[in-house]
């Protein structure tokens, strides 16, 4: 690529996707926020060309793509850019659908890649997992068993989480970990064909008193039920997953660096090892780098036609509508068909 990518938003995810870029060979960044203490640091860590806003990237530079990295809420406005200018755009998870229809219409009509994240879709774990889900090997499956639970005023330790989007209820942490877990779920598994759940605010986190901090998702497949947890109240941060097939059963726990699959035939547990690069500082030692480098990757070469990145808008906004069909399902005290 011989022109710019522009970085939208220099809060902890953008910084993280300058990394990503930069670990890829990318030189030529450009940083847009409208906070000088973050362009600062931004300039000052990783060298990269700043701006205070969007009409003066676009007046001084040429862009390859965008990285959409802001709060939930702001998405549409850049990635209606992003259509309107021709320029292909990651956007960092989503948990709001605002205007989703009209922007997958207008996509698919001028055959502009937009690339909504799917990170724990590249987890070395994650991808080992499908291999073992779509080969058979567990034998038919019952039901999957998955807690998600991280501590929300962890995430962002140098910061009160009123100061940013996952203290507001409609972007909360807990309601933006749903679609972030369910995406990588739906690419594996496909979309349930009924869901109920229930979610609510249990604890009154400071400065996030209103968000609703636990969810618990009951998905019905057809053939088997998978039942997920998230939350952002656990106070060590938990990846935990049990699939249980009529053949072995398989268990992972982030924390281990492997995968454990039980053989009853020889009353042995199997464990299937996995490297991970270390965690950038401040953050838990679990969440890897490589798999966001990896997704920068991935969306580098659909840019250039190489590949097709692996979650679509469309895919994106089947999610969202899993997650609002189970608040309508405790709202409602109904089960919704999907």
């Amino acid at each position: 690529m011989n022109n710019f990518i522009l970085v939208i938003g220099l809060g902890s995810m953008g910084k993280r996707r300058i990394r990503n870029l930069q670990a890829l060979g990318i030189k030529n960044i450009i940083g847009l926020d409208n906070r000088k203490d973050r362009r600062d640091e931004s300039l000052e860590k990783y060298q990269i060309g700043v701006v205070s806003s969007f009409e003066e990237a676009i007046g001084s530079y040429k862009f390859d793509a965008f990285v959409i990295s802001l709060p939930p809420a702001i998405h549409h406005v850049y990635m209606k850019k992003s259509l309107e200018l021709h320029i292909p755009a990651f956007i960092e998870a989503s948990v709001l659908d605002t205007d989703f229809e009209q922007m997958i219409k207008e996509g698919n009509d001028k055959g502009i890649c937009l690339a909504p994240s799917c990170t724990l879709f590249f987890h070395p774990a994650i991808k080992k997992i499908a291999e073992f889900v779509q080969n058979g090997e567990l034998g038919k499956i019952s039901n999957f068993l998955y807690h998600s639970g991280q501590y929300l005023p962890d995430w962002h330790t140098y910061e009160d989480v009123s100061e940013y989007y996952v203290s507001n209820k409609e972007t909360g942490g807990g309601r933006e970990i749903v679609p972030f877990e369910l995406t990588w779920i739906t690419l594996i598994l496909g979309f349930p064909k009924r869901v109920v759940g229930f979610y609510k605010n249990t604890i009154q986190i400071k400065g996030a008193d209103d968000i609703d901090d636990t969810y618990n998702l009951l998905m019905d497949y057809g053939q088997f039920i998978f039942n997920l947890s998230v939350d952002v109240v656990s106070r060590y941060a938990t990846r935990r997953l049990v699939i249980n097939g009529d053949k072995k059963q398989l268990y992972w726990n982030w924390d281990d660096n492997m995968i454990k699959i039980f053989d009853p035939e020889t009353g042995n547990w199997k464990e299937i090892k996995y490297e991970t690069i270390s965690a950038q500082s401040g953050y838990n030692k679990n969440i890897t780098e490589q798999m966001y480098i990896d997704e920068m990757s991935a969306f580098l070469k659909a840019i250039k036609k190489e590949n097709r990145f692996p979650n679509t808008l469309e895919h994106d906004h089947k999610v969202l509508k899993v997650l609002y069909a189970v608040e309508n399902s405790d709202d409602n005290n109904i089960v919704k068909k999907m």
